[in-house]
């Protein structure tokens, strides 16, 4: 079985930076690790999901190293979406899928998602059939036809979650505060990060 390159794509309403986003739809192949990984690995996913999209201003649109993964996150308008994609996917290929997810989740529901308060599910559908559609990038590209020129000069690049985070913000912290991870995910990422091998699957 060849490797997943796509990892994951979450999309998420912005509710600006002081409070989480709230999660509109999550679609993930996790087959790439352990039956027992796996639970963690979603926590991780939400949680980091839920991390930069908050750091992520409406309009812009940010690419974050974490570990051999790029988390490629765009906010439009409030509404927020954010791949998990190995570094042989291209960037551009991945923001065009994040653009597609984005457009077919407003034909589907509307503006509705302006109105959530909770996490939803609802575009879990949406999400799945593009995560297995644009494992091959080429098939991404193809979108570019319908789609505006993308602008890759304006995107932001950051070497780790760290530098996402506002001056005095800790990951430590975050992790502790965190609804998203429970204990036994909190005690992997605290080991992780002290063997300096923080999440190799995420």
């Amino acid at each position: 079985r060849e490797m997943v390159k796509l990892t994951a794509i979450v999309i998420l309403k912005w509710n600006g930076e002081a409070t989480d986003p709230h999660m509109c739809g999550l679609a993930s192949d996790l087959t790439q690790f352990g039956y027992f990984e796996r639970p963690v690995v979603r926590d991780m996913l939400n949680f980091v999901s839920r991390t930069i999209v908050k750091r992520t201003q409406p309009g812009q649109r940010q690419t974050v190293e974490h570990q051999e993964y790029l988390c490629h996150a765009f906010n439009k308008e409030g509404l927020a979406a954010i791949t998990f994609a190995d570094k042989t996917y291209p960037r551009r290929s991945a923001f065009c899928v994040i653009n597609k997810v984005l457009d077919d989740y407003v034909e589907k529901f509307g503006q509705s998602w302006r109105n959530h308060t909770s996490d939803s599910n609802e575009g879990n559908l949406i999400l799945e059939a593009a995560l297995k559609e644009y494992q091959d990038p080429s098939k991404a590209d193809n979108l570019l036809r319908v789609q505006k020129e993308l602008d890759e000069t304006k995107i932001v690049l950051h070497k780790t979650i760290d530098s996402v985070l506002a001056r005095g913000e800790k990951l430590d912290n975050l992790v502790a505060k965190s609804s998203d991870l429970s204990v036994a995910s909190q005690m992997f990422y605290r080991t992780a990060r002290k063997q300096n091998q923080c999440c190799k699957m995420m």
